[in-house]
């Protein structure tokens, strides 16, 4: 179980598209209870299936990748671009107060894509650590819970924690600047995942 978590934890802490959207959402205070609570129950299937050997089956089938990576660049870049508008315009991205809040439906189809439509959550949370927790044969379920206990705890930590940088948001300067870096990740990301075939 600890060496589920650990491993777990080393794989998300990082930053990427869906953790920048969690920071963003938390700084908003907008719907932050229901972005981790996506963000969390997915990776829970998604572990959930890596562990019941889902990923040997993606391994076998690496069509379905292709399709994925292509799929998750234009959705990355496009979230890129949105990003970019927001730092570039100077009324584009405003402080939370000053700016109307996201339609829950709008922050949940929002955080589905980055999660689903990425194919490295397919490789670091369904080929890895399902090969990783099979090979603790009868503790693999074990190892799973720990891994779905620190994915828990880094998305409530990230997604509630993120209030206490509040203050450092409170001028639209700053929001301009975390937008800028929102929009360089996930364009970067996106043209990473088009231009470099995932194995």
């Amino acid at each position: 179980m600890v060496f589920g978590f650990l491993t777990c934890l080393a794989l998300i802490v990082a930053i990427g598209a869906q953790n920048a959207f969690v920071l963003r959402q938390g700084l908003r205070g907008e719907h932050v209870a229901a972005v981790v609570a996506v963000c969390t129950v997915s990776d829970m299937v998604l572990i959930a299936a890596g562990i019941a050997g889902v990923g040997a089956l993606i391994t076998a089938h690496p069509k379905a990748l292709t399709l994925i990576r292509f799929t998750g660049a234009a959705f990355l870049i496009g979230y890129g671009l949105l990003a970019a508008r927001r730092a570039w315009r100077p009324g584009g991205s405003l402080t939370p107060r000053e700016q109307g809040p996201a339609r829950l439906l709008e922050v949940l189809v929002t955080c589905l894509a980055l999660t689903w439509l990425n194919p490295h959550v397919y490789l670091d949370t369904v080929v890895l650590l399902g090969a990783l927790a099979n090979e603790h044969r009868d503790g693999r379920w074990l190892f799973g819970v720990g891994a779905v206990t620190a994915s828990a705890i880094w998305f409530v930590s990230l997604g509630f924690g993120a209030q206490r940088l509040a203050r450092w948001f409170a001028t639209p300067t700053t929001w301009r600047v975390l937008d800028g870096l929102i929009a360089a990740t996930m364009i970067g990301l996106g043209a990473l995942l088009a231009l470099r075939p995932i194995g």
